[in-house]
C-alpha cells in the first residue's frame, strides 16, 4: 500500500508541474499587436527562460525581433533556442557568467527605441541569475550578502528587499532602463501571493520597500556586522538620500509598463487537487501559502493529520462522514524555509519531509500514508533532488540503514538520511518553477 500512495503522490506531483508547463503558458498568454511599428526585444530570465523563449519566437516573425534574443537560465536548464542567445548562470547563488548577462540585458534594454516593445519572459529564479551589483559593491560581495540571507533563514520577500537595494536590474530597475520604449512582461510566479514586486525581485514593477527596510531585514537576522563593508555602506548612504531609491509607482516609466500572470503555484496546487480527486481520493487544502521553518511546518502538519485522521478514519468515523470512506488526499503549497545549523546536505523540501517522517510517530499518525514535499523545479537546495517523499517505513528503514533521523535532521542533513532509505524525490530539472508542493495521502 505505501508503494501504491508514493506512486499516486508523485502523479499527484507532476499533475502540479505539469499545469505550469512554461511553453503553453506562453501559447496560451502571447498575442502580437500589429500596430506595434518598432522592434521587439525578446528577454527571458529564470529556470523557465528557455522554454518561454521558444514559445515566444515561434510566434513572433523573425523580421520583427531587434536582433537576438537573450534568455538566462540556470545551467540545468539550458537548451538551444531558435533566434535566442541562452546563457546559463548559476543559482541560487549568483555567478560571473550570471554578472555579464545580466550587463548583456541592460545594453540592449538601454537601446531601445520609443516606439520599440522589450518583452520580457519572467520565471522564478530570476533574482540570482541576474546579479548586476550597484556600482561600489562587487560580485562577490553582493554573493555573500545573499549566502547570509540564506543561511539565517530570510524569506524570499526579505531576501528579494535587500537584492533590490543592491541591484541596477531588480526593484523596477530593467523598466527604468527600458524607458522610453514599452515594456511587456509575461510572469510565471514562484513566490506565495503573486507579489510581482518580488518574482525575480520586480525587475519591470514599482518597488515600495526602501533603503531603511533593507538594513532592518539584515540588523533582525542578526547579519549586519557580518555583511561587506560596501553593502553596509551603500544602504546606509541610500537610506540617508544620498543615493535614488528604487523607482516608486508614482514614476512615469510605469506608465509604459504591463504584465501578465501566465502561472503560479496557485494554479498548480489546483491541478494537483483535481488530479488526487481522479485518483479517488477526498481532498482537503491544508494552506496555499505555506511557509515558516520547514520543520516546524512539518510538525504542524503532522498534528493537523493526526488529528483529521483521528476524526475520518476512526471506528465511529461513519457519524461524520456517512458517505463510504475515501482516502484522503492533504494538499499544500507554498515555500519553507531552513535555518542552517549544521554542516549536513539537504533543502527545504527534503527537511520537511525528514521532519514530517519524525513527527509523525512522535504525534502518532497511524494507518498507511506517504508524504511528497517537493520543489516544482526539480531541485531542492544544492542538491540532485527535487524533496522528499517519506512513508510509515521510512524511520525504520534509516534506522536499520545505521541513520539515526533525529541526529541527521539536526544537523541538517536530510538528503543522506531519505537517501539510506530510497526516499529522495529525484525529477531532474523540470524547466518551469511555482514554488513547492506538499502532498499528504491518508489510507485507513
Amino acid at each position: 500500500m505505501t508503494t501504491l500512495l508514493k506512486q499516486h503522490a508523485q502523479s499527484i506531483f507532476q499533475a502540479g508541474v505539469d499545469a505550469a508547463d512554461p511553453y503553453q503558458a506562453v501559447k496560451h498568454c502571447l498575442k502580437i499587436d500589429e500596430s506595434l511599428t518598432g522592434k521587439i526585444h525578446l528577454i527571458a530570465f529564470g529556470k523557465a527562460a528557455c522554454a518561454m523563449a521558444n514559445a515566444a519566437q515561434e510566434m513572433i516573425p523573425a523580421s520583427r525581433l531587434a536582433g537576438m534574443g537573450i534568455a538566462v537560465t540556470n545551467y540545468e536548464n539550458v537548451t538551444a533556442v531558435a533566434n535566442v542567445e541562452v546563457i546559463g548562470a548559476g543559482h541560487p547563488l549568483p555567478d560571473f557568467a550570471g554578472f555579464q548577462a545580466a550587463q548583456k540585458i541592460a545594453e540592449r534594454v538601454s537601446q531601445a527605441q520609443a516606439d520599440d516593445l522589450v518583452l520580457v519572459l519572467i520565471s522564478g529564479g530570476g533574482s540570482a541569475l541576474l546579479p548586476y551589483p550597484v556600482a561600489g559593491v562587487g560580485l562577490e560581495e553582493k554573493i555573500a550578502t545573499t549566502d547570509l540571507l540564506l543561511a539565517c533563514g530570510a524569506t524570499i520577500n526579505e531576501i528579494n528587499c535587500v537584492r533590490k537595494h543592491l541591484s541596477q536590474l531588480k526593484g523596477g530597475g530593467l523598466a527604468r532602463l527600458a524607458a522610453p520604449a514599452q515594456v511587456h512582461a509575461l510572469i510565471l510566479s514562484d513566490v506565495l501571493g503573486d507579489d510581482l514586486s518580488t518574482i525575480a525581485s520586480g525587475t519591470t514593477v514599482a518597488d515600495n520597500s526602501t533603503y531603511s527596510d533593507a538594513i532592518s531585514i539584515l540588523k533582525n537576522k542578526n547579519v549586519w556586522s557580518n555583511a561587506p563593508e560596501s553593502v553596509r555602506q551603500h544602504l546606509q548612504q541610500g537610506a540617508q538620500g544620498l543615493i535614488a531609491e528604487t523607482p516608486k509607482a508614482n514614476d512615469p516609466i510605469f506608465k509604459h509598463t504591463s504584465y501578465v500572470l501566465c502561472a503560479s503555484n496557485t494554479v498548480s496546487l489546483k491541478a494537483a487537487q483535481l488530479a488526487a480527486e481522479q485518483l479517488g481520493y477526498q481532498t482537503l487544502i491544508y494552506s496555499e501559502q505555506l511557509c515558516g521553518i520547514a520543520r516546524e511546518e512539518a510538525e504542524q502538519l503532522a498534528r493537523y493529520a493526526t488529528e483529521v485522521g483521528a476524526n475520518l478514519f476512526a471506528p465511529n468515523a461513519i457519524k461524520i462522514a456517512p458517505t463510504s470512506i475515501k482516502p484522503l488526499a492533504i494538499l499544500a503549497g507554498g515555500e519553507t524555509t531552513v535555518n542552517l545549523k549544521g554542516n549536513g546536505k539537504g533543502g527545504r523540501n527534503q527537511e520537511f519531509a525528514l521532519a514530517f517522517a519524525l513527527a509523525a510517530e512522535k504525534h502518532g499518525l497511524t494507518g498507511q500514508w506517504a508524504l511528497l514535499s517537493g520543489g516544482t523545479d526539480g531541485r531542492d537546495g544544492p542538491t540532485d533532488a527535487a524533496g522528499g517523499m517519506v512513508d510509515a517505513n521510512s524511520l525504520q528503514t534509516m534506522i536499520s540503514a545505521g541513520i539515526n533521523p533525529q541526529e541527521f535532521l539536526d544537523n541538517n542533513d536530510a538528503y543522506h538520511a531519505l537517501n539510506s532509505a530510497n526516499d529522495l524525490l529525484i525529477t531532474g530539472a523540470t524547466g518551469t518553477n511555482v514554488a513547492d508542493l506538499q502532498i499528504l495521502l491518508l489510507h485507513p
